[in-house]
């Protein structure tokens, strides 16, 4: 082999340890933690005394110091500063947490517990791993939160990043296929269906620093493969958008907004009698 190439190898590698955090050390962080705020998800024996809790807090709080020594540089304010407000932030994040769970469990017929609907809902590991992220994003965190939101993304094929900003009690229903941009606001108790967009009209690099995601208010129903665009698009609270619904301008409260579609259906070529079917 080129003894050049190797080097070249080598320094890259170095060059890439030094300024970035480990991918999988991130994703066992956030696993680590969520397995923390809900038995669920630890593989191990439940902790069953405070002292047990806080020690696994305490060394949860370690792990992410090591994740942001290599960004250090990059993020304007102690690492200390960035952990102790994740972690000063996990009540709130528990508890909005418990809220999704039970939009879920309340949303889904199929659903049967809210032990069901944590433990083996992708939505819900999903939303999780956003809130997470999402804290840590708020501290001008680079790479890292991203890198959490690309585990659930693989994990559950949802997409959301960890700018877009969500308020309680989002139910999340299949899931596959969902996108949610950097600069989405989504109100309180919406509710999505697989394959939603909510994405830009332009992915032009000089709409970096502008709201380019809609905005979803409260008590929002939106059904599968709908595609909302456009950082001026709002829609209006207690609205439903109808499945393959291609929406790029507001709509006013309480709308309901659908996709009007032909299917026909006709029999095979040399039948005795042609039905046609309109729905």
């Amino acid at each position: 082999m080129n003894p050049r190439f190797i080097q070249t190898l080598l320094e890259n590698r170095r060059i890439g340890r030094a300024a970035i955090p480990s991918q999988s050390a991130a994703w066992r962080f956030a696993d680590a933690l969520i397995g923390t705020l809900f038995p669920h998800f630890s593989s191990e024996e439940e902790f069953f005394v405070a002292k047990e809790i806080e020690g696994r807090l305490a060394l949860l709080a370690g792990d992410l110091r090591r994740l942001l020594r290599p960004i250090e540089g990059q993020l304007g304010k102690p690492v200390d500063e960035v952990v102790g407000a994740l972690f000063a932030a996990l009540p709130e994040i528990t508890r909005k947490l418990d809220l999704d769970a039970r939009a879920i469990r309340d949303g889904d017929p199929a659903a049967e517990s809210y032990d069901e609907v944590v433990q083996a809902y992708p939505g819900f590991y999903a939303i999780a791993v956003h809130r997470i992220a999402h804290q840590i994003y708020q501290s001008g965190v680079p790479i890292l939160p991203r890198l959490l939101s690309e585990h659930a993304h693989r994990q559950t094929g949802i997409d959301i990043h960890p700018g877009a900003q969500i308020g309680e009690s989002l139910c999340i229903d299949h899931g596959t296929g969902i996108v949610v941009g950097e600069t989405a606001v989504l109100g309180d108790h919406v509710k999505l269906y697989q394959g939603v967009t909510l994405g830009a009209l332009s992915v032009s690099k000089q709409m970096v620093d502008t709201k380019r995601h809609p905005t979803i208010e409260d008590r929002v129903v939106i059904y599968g493969s709908a595609i909302i665009l456009g950082g001026e698009t709002v829609v209006g609270h207690d609205s439903v958008i109808g499945g393959n619904v291609w929406l790029t301008e507001s709509v006013p409260p309480h709308s309901v907004v659908v996709h009007k579609s032909e299917v026909h259906v006709r029999r095979k070529a040399g039948s005795a009698d042609l039905l046609e079917f309109h729905i």
